[in-house]
């Protein structure tokens, strides 16, 4: 059996090895844009010069060859031919039996006039993205960042550490606005401010001037307000890859569409990772990727595990952990400690646990996912919300014996 997978991320990878623990005979080609292994997660490090390329890898050195794995690195599939089962590319093509979709996403830069345009406009979602900011804005003091989510804030951190003092713009009012409240968001806008990190929150950038060079050298903000700048960075949104999918047989909507075991609408086309829309988490790319390959290896395996609503956050050695929702509806209850160090608010909503936030001290947070996860009640245990554990939920047979309640 043949297997062929476009895209060497998270996804992708580890499909590779579970079709290669579920059969030593399996045939695996690995197609990618990338010509090398990295986690997109690290990119900020790779910008800043703390980790060089090699230091973004998530393989071990030598596992392609070692898992006897043909990797064609490097490489921009063109099309699928899921009649005659082929991945189409410049200078030549790959058979499949089973295919496995696993390219991710794509950053979008916004319909803003001029900013399509421009030659200094750059996203952060690949390592081409990485290299190019690193190597064009290092002699470059006004650098602007669209978007204070997380990716925009790790440009931001990989920018000061370069010595330079970014400027970030958000039509939010705060910062990391789908990961945490305005408290816990606040602790890090002091942070990147005392660094020397500028923000424009609740503005919309409305247009940005170019050059005779096509280069950007200022924007302006919907109020009018404009502000010179040499190189953009665009961390808005981004968008399932599937360009290359237009011409196939697989059905899209926003991204792949897919069932409970992963396959598309394609006998034999299977799809992981971003690239479904399903969830944008590593570790949900992960094991997505693990159940695509059981089902293309004959192992009937669904799934299930789509929770993906748990961020973490650490800028300046600040850690922060949400869980769920992180703003209350009317009718929830919200229990909030907090002391100089650290910062807890729980959401309660008939009786679960909907969502929490936890910043400084993270150390046993893993009951807080289950709770949420599972939306288990915690209206009957007779103790502050904030002091549960795992052991509140068993109980003791007769016998001695533990048992889950």
């Amino acid at each position: 059996m043949k297997h062929v997978i476009i895209g060497a991320g998270a996804a992708g990878v580890t499909a590779s090895k579970k079709i290669r623990e579920l059969g030593r005979d399996n045939e695996i080609v690995i197609v990618s844009t990338d010509d090398s292994i990295h986690s997109r997660c690290m990119l900020g490090s790779y910008i800043s010069g703390e980790r060089d390329e090699k230091g973004l890898s998530f393989i071990p050195d030598g596992f392609f060859k070692d898992a006897n794995i043909r990797w064609l690195g490097g490489v921009i599939v063109k099309s699928v031919d899921t009649d005659n089962r082929h991945v189409l590319f410049d200078g030549g093509a790959e058979a499949y039996d089973r295919l496995l979709i696993a390219t991710g996403s794509n950053n979008i830069i916004p319909p803003v006039k001029g900013l399509r345009e421009a030659r200094n406009v750059y996203g952060l979602r690949h390592l081409s993205d990485a290299k190019a900011i690193r190597k064009n804005t290092a002699n470059m003091e006004s650098v602007v960042i669209i978007g204070a989510g997380l990716v925009g804030l790790n440009a931001a951190y990989a920018l000061i550490a370069m010595g330079k003092k970014p400027v970030v713009v958000e039509a939010l009012d705060s910062i990391i606005p789908l990961n945490l409240d305005k408290r816990a968001a606040g602790a890090y806008l002091e942070r990147f401010e005392q660094a020397g990190c500028s923000f424009h929150l609740g503005r919309k950038v409305v247009e940005a001037s170019l050059d005779e060079s096509n280069a950007v050298t200022s924007i302006t903000f919907d109020n009018g307000e404009r502000i010179p700048c040499e190189s953009v960075i665009s961390a808005t949104s981004t968008r399932p890859a599937i360009d290359f999918l237009a011409n196939s047989n697989v059905a899209c909507s926003g991204g792949v569409i897919v069932d409970k075991y992963l396959a598309t609408n394609v006998d034999g086309v299977y799809a992981a990772g971003d690239v479904t829309g399903l969830s944008g988490i590593w570790p949900n790319a992960m094991k997505q990727g693990t159940v695509a390959a059981k089902n293309m290896c004959g192992t009937a395996t669904v799934f299930s595990d789509s929770f993906s609503a748990k961020n973490t956050v650490n800028f300046f050695g600040l850690q922060s952990l949400s869980v769920g929702i992180t703003e209350p509806a009317e009718d929830d209850t919200v229990e909030i400690r907090e002391d100089r160090n650290n910062y807890e608010k729980i959401i309660l909503r008939n009786g679960t646990v909907a969502g929490i936030i936890i910043q400084g001290n993270i150390s046993n947070s893993g009951i807080w996912q289950y709770l949420v996860k599972n939306k288990l009640d915690v209206s009957m245990i007779k103790k502050p919300v904030r002091k549960l554990s795992f052991a509140d939920f068993y109980g003791v047979e007769a016998n001695g014996e533990y048992k889950w309640s």
